[in-house]
């Protein structure tokens, strides 16, 4: 719709929630759009801009509305009015009422699989090999045990940097030390 022909103490019908929901206009707001009451919870509600209005409200669908002093009438989700008995009704199960449907309950999740950390898994490699490795050959015997996968180009050059992170902050609690150039050994204790 555009903004000029909008006219207040008109109901439209207006994106609420995700639903199309009659609202009347009842005045300008002055940080723009209109403020208005929506016709069937009787809420009100700020229309931004005159994009979320649909067009004038079909009088014969609109719901019914009781004079206060004579109390007012009980609305349906869908606009059509509700007897006493049907009101206290127990809920639909799934607790849905919109036009989205029931929600489904969730399938309990089947338990992840335990994942590993590379630096974890060469930490234990390094310990069986009694000898220094490269980070080229680490990754590879970690490669080959299948517990680590990776879809990286350069997975030696990831946990060279994470083993020289871990022992310039841990210091003498790191679990790897460099034995020569480009080389670690386990650190036993």
């Amino acid at each position: 719709m555009k903004k000029d022909t909008v006219k207040l103490g008109s109901t439209y019908a207006c994106k609420v929630s995700g639903e199309v929901q009659p609202v009347r206009l009842d005045k300008t707001n002055p940080h723009g759009g209109w403020d208005g009451t929506n016709m069937k919870t009787r809420k009100s509600v700020r229309v931004k801009s005159a994009q979320r209005l649909r067009g004038l409200w079909p009088k014969k669908t609109m719901p019914i509305v009781a004079d206060e002093a004579k109390g007012a009438a009980d609305v349906g989700p869908k606009g059509e009015p509700v007897a006493p008995a049907a009101k206290d009704a127990p809920a639909p199960a799934g607790g849905g009422t919109g036009k989205r449907g029931a929600k489904k309950a969730k399938a309990p999740a089947e338990p992840k699989p335990e994942r590993h950390s590379l630096l974890n898994l060469a930490a234990k490699v390094l310990a069986e090999a009694d000898t220094a490795l490269t980070c080229k050959e680490m990754v590879e015997k970690v490669l080959a045990t299948g517990l680590w996968t990776t879809k990286g180009r350069t997975p030696a050059a990831t946990l060279y940097s994470a083993v020289l992170r871990e022992t310039q902050t841990k210091g003498d609690a790191a679990r790897f030390r460099k034995s020569e150039r480009g080389k670690f050994e386990i650190v036993t204790k």
